[in-house]
């Protein structure tokens, strides 16, 4: 069996002398030590020394205490310390920066759980401290430390940063999944391989075999074990490693345990109890480190191939019956959002809410953007679906020149691609869609979403296949890799409007919600994969997106969504156009006078630049595109063939994402038995070695399903899946049904889409109509489809909206009188219960009661229920528990006393 391996460096206190930092790390149970010496006689520069040596309780009490006899003054005078303090008790290292003075390290104070993946923790930071290396008495001081310092500090590591002991989060599910150890084979081989240092063809060789289990000098002996578990630690994805910097100066010097690796985004977890069953739906969103900044600061792409706002969303549903990922069912589906790979910004010298867009630069044969999209194959495989949201009728070209340079570019890079795995372009004019109250824009994304999910596929793992998965009925046309255990997903949907922020989000929930119906029901949580709006599962769904496009905006942009899911709906109550107004002022705001300062802090951050005294200060740079293109700074980079834009590596294993074909060559694999703390998942997630708290144990169910119920709806089904429209929407739901129809009867043609006379035209474009498709690109929606779909169209499942929510049929019991006069007597019953005023209650009862017969097992019949009996035991039972919440708890026995005691003596002594 293969496994994770779980860091052995959980918990870390520091210990401080005058000349050196003793840094302690343990693992939870404290029963493994490890220790970092750092030198603090030196000024400005860093010496670390990890001894590589793992210590026992026992053995680091010993060491502590030897230090702090060495460095304990002899002077008869008055001592003001003792030779060794403890000041600082952390959960990890971020890293190690420095500016223009001395090294400082920078610590993990306070974390949380904000996940659950299998039996992996995934922690959010909460609070972190910087300590100055150097002492007092070598200091070295310079007037622009404390700024430099202050533009680290504004960089925020207690908002939406993550990291985990055992899971990678730098890469997907299906890439962490992907098994690398082939147990049949004993060759012993050790290899944890640098991408940098290893050429294509070793890769590539690498890449056509499973690597053998190997032993590690670490590991312990187990020849002749029983069960063996085979420990894996994978080469992380520097380019969602924020502190990849700061870890750089002593992550080669000091054990692999020590680093932790940092991810910046948005992490959220919803419990979706489904008839007391949990099933966890885990939004992950990973921020891209490459060509990191701000909104109108960073537009477009750098020279080598790395786009602005670029973040991966990965949305993963499992069964929590099984703790361990390999033995659960299991699901996910990866998109990414990211600008338009082509060179281009905005002219932000002038204050005007919208800057001209300009390109830069003419790239004839889409160099930059054929670097982008070949890490895309390498990363998630083929095809790749460019949803693309930007405008494309204007009355004066803004928007719309973006437009066009990515369909020349998309042209042009797909000839040299064959048929089959060509990038597949989908334009969606979403704003202009939008403007007519009768579009409904989430209805159009709905279609272009299936196409999008069908296309890719998605990862499913179910360790006991009975058949193929993919054969099944309801998923009819669903690609993807097939697998002894379920599918992989092949490709991705590639989302951008101009900012990447409102309309991008949208599209993205659209397509998350249409995968997380196929992701059900191949659970075997739903029969079909269809879901439909006002149900808690959707409201849970929706609002993960809306608070990962709050978070991903406030990021990038300075605010939250301006647009949101609802207002796209057009169910969004009246106070949110107000609200959208103060967005965006708040969003400007930022963007004029804030973001600079923030870009800056970002570079510091990300280490792209460093410091110097004989060198300006950051804020006294005319501009920092140097900083992230390397070109510019004279850096000769390799240069591409014109035609063969993507890697023959990574064409050759087209559809596959050649990154985890090659997984094996990145890896590390030691043998472990199974009972070792390294592998053994179960002990690290349920931790049975500490005492259980009620408070800390439901805190972790604060986004439950029900939460998302209505308050009127709490005691009704409690299905998740069940349809329920709040009263209040009621009336906005019913003048939107009215407009939908009224759009089929004016112009059967559902696209939607307007006709002008030219694109720059000067009449309005909201004033002529046209049967044209409102989508653009690879796949259109012709008016004949349109006028299909309309005859299509299952129109009690528009138009019902409270009366039959729960999708009962009362004509089927027509025939049966027996229940037809059952329900006229229920419902009369319940009428009489609340009569109107001054009407006699009678009237409201049947003159002649029809013979009912006894449904349960009591002796009177069923409007007059006698109390069960309760034996004597449960009385008692329950007068102890009632006394005991009035009185408090009682005396425990003497075995009881004896039990606690017995456990204390063997925990603690």
């Amino acid at each position: 069996m293969e496994c994770p391996l779980i860091s052995s460096i959980q918990r870390v206190n520091i210990y401080e002398t005058k000349a050196r930092f003793y840094v302690v790390g343990s693992n939870n149970t404290e029963t493994t030590f490890r220790v970092l010496k750092i030198d603090r006689t030196e000024p400005r520069e860093l010496h670390i020394h990890d001894d590589k040596h793992v210590y026992s309780k026992l053995e680091i009490m010993n060491l502590l205490t030897t230090i702090e006899s060495g460095n304990r003054t002899t002077t008869k005078q008055k001592q003001q310390s003792t030779g060794l303090t403890r000041s600082v008790s952390a959960y990890g290292i971020v890293g190690f920066v420095k500016f223009l003075e001395g090294y400082y390290m920078v610590l993990i104070t306070k974390r949380s759980k904000v996940a659950l993946i299998g039996g992996h923790t995934i922690y959010k930071i909460e609070d972190t401290v910087m300590q100055y290396i150097p002492n007092d008495g070598v200091r070295y001081t310079h007037p622009d430390e404390p700024r430099y310092v202050k533009m680290f500090q504004s960089v925020d590591l207690s908002s939406n940063f993550y990291f985990s002991y055992s899971y990678d989060l730098t890469h997907t599910l299906q890439y962490n999944m992907e098994p690398v150890v082939n147990p049949e084979c004993n060759i012993p081989t050790d290899r944890y391989t640098d991408h940098s240092t290893e050429t294509a063809a070793q890769a590539k060789t690498d890449s056509n075999t499973t690597i053998p289990a190997v032993k590690d000098s670490d590991s312990k002996s187990i020849h002749g074990c029983d069960f063996e578990v085979y420990g894996v630690k994978t080469k992380p994805e520097t380019r969602y490693i924020w502190n990849k910097h700061l870890t750089d100066v002593f992550g080669k010097e000091a054990h692999p345990d020590w680093v932790l690796h940092l991810v910046y985004g948005f992490i959220a977890q919803c419990n979706l109890y489904i008839y007391g069953k949990s099933v966890y739906v885990t939004l992950i969103a990973r921020r891209s480190n490459e060509f990191a900044g701000t909104r109108f600061l960073k537009r477009g792409a750098n020279s080598q191939g790395a786009v602005a706002n670029e973040v991966e969303t990965e949305q993963i549903v499992y069964d929590t019956s099984v703790t361990h990922l390999h033995k659960s069912k299991i699901t996910s589906f990866v998109q990414m959002r990211g600008s338009i790979p082509v060179y281009w910004s905005q002219d932000i010298s002038k204050m005007v809410p919208k800057p001209v867009i300009q390109l830069d630069q003419r790239d004839p044969y889409f160099a930059t953007a054929g670097i982008h999209f070949n890490k895309c194959l390498y990363r998630y495989g083929a095809p790749v679906l460019l949803l693309n949201l930007v405008k494309r009728r204007e009355k004066r070209r803004h928007e719309s020149q973006l437009c066009d340079e990515y369909k020349e570019c998309k042209t042009y890079l797909n000839q040299f691609l064959p048929p089959d795995k060509q990038m597949v372009y989908i334009g969606f004019d979403m704003a202009h869609y939008t403007k007519k109250k009768s579009n409904n824009v989430l209805d159009r994304l709905a279609g272009i979403s299936k196409y999008c999910v069908r296309q890719t596929g998605f990862f499913f793992h179910s360790p006991n296949m009975k058949e193929v998965f993919l054969d099944r009925e309801e998923f009819e046309g669903v690609q993807g890799y097939k697998t002894k255990t379920g599918s992989k997903q092949t490709g991705v949907v590639r989302t951008n409007c101009v900012d990447c922020l409102d309309r991008t989000n949208t599209a993205q929930f659209a397509v998350g919600k249409c995968a997380l119906a196929y992701q059900l029901c191949a659970l075997d949580v739903l029969s079909t994969p269809d879901l439909d709006f006002d149900t808690d599962c959707l409201r849970m769904l929706e609002e993960l997106y809306e608070d990962q496009g709050d978070t991903v905006a406030l990021q990038y942009g300075g605010s939250h969504l301006v647009h949101r899911i609802e207002g796209y709906r057009k169910i969004a109550p009246w106070k949110a156009h107000s609200l959208d107004i103060l967005q965006t002022l708040s969003r400007y705001y930022s963007n004029a006078f804030s973001d600079l300062e923030k870009q800056q802090a970002t570079n510091i951050f990300l280490g792209l630049f460093s410091p110097k005294e004989s060198l300006p200060n950051i804020w006294d740079l005319p501009t920092d595109f140097y900083l992230h293109n390397k070109d510019a700074m004279g850096k000769k980079l390799k240069r591409r063939s014109y035609t063969m834009w993507c890697d023959p590596d990574v064409f050759d294993h087209l559809p596959l994402p050649y990154g985890e074909v090659c997984k094996a060559a990145y890896s590390l694999v030691r043998v472990f038995s199974k009972d070792e703390e390294s592998v053994d998942a179960f002990f690290e997630h349920y931790k049975p070695y500490e005492r259980t708290e009620f408070q800390k144990l439901f805190e972790t169910m604060g986004k439950a399903i029900s939460n998302f119920k209505p308050k009127i709806w709490r005691h009704v089904s409690p299905s998740p899946f069940e349809r329920r429209v709040i009263p209040e929407a009621k009336e906005s739901r019913e003048n939107q049904s009215k407009t939908f129809y009224s759009r089929y009867e004016v112009n059967p043609n559902i696209s939607g889409k307007e006709s002008t006379s030219s694109m720059t035209s000067n009449t309005s474009e909201e004033g002529s109509t046209s049967s044209a498709s409102s989508v653009d690109g690879d796949i259109v929606t012709t008016s004949s489809e349109d006028e299909d779909s309309y005859n299509n169209i299952d129109w009690p499942r528009y138009t019902s909206f409270d009366e039959n929510i729960y999708d009962l049929d009362l004509h089927k019991f027509e025939e049966d009188e027996e229940t037809q006069e059952m329900y006229k007597r229920y419902i009369e019953v319940g009428a009489a219960e609340n009569p109107p005023e001054n009407v006699d209650p009678v009237q409201y009862v049947l003159p002649q009661l029809p013979e009912l017969k006894p449904l349960g097992e009591y002796r009177s019949d069923i409007y007059c229920v006698e109390e069960p009996s309760v034996s004597k035991r449960s009385l008692e039972l329950y007068v102890q528990y009632v006394n005991c919440g009035i009185h408090g708890a009682s005396e425990p026995s003497a075995a009881n006393k004896e039990i606690y005691k017995s456990y204390v003596r063997q925990l603690y002594m």
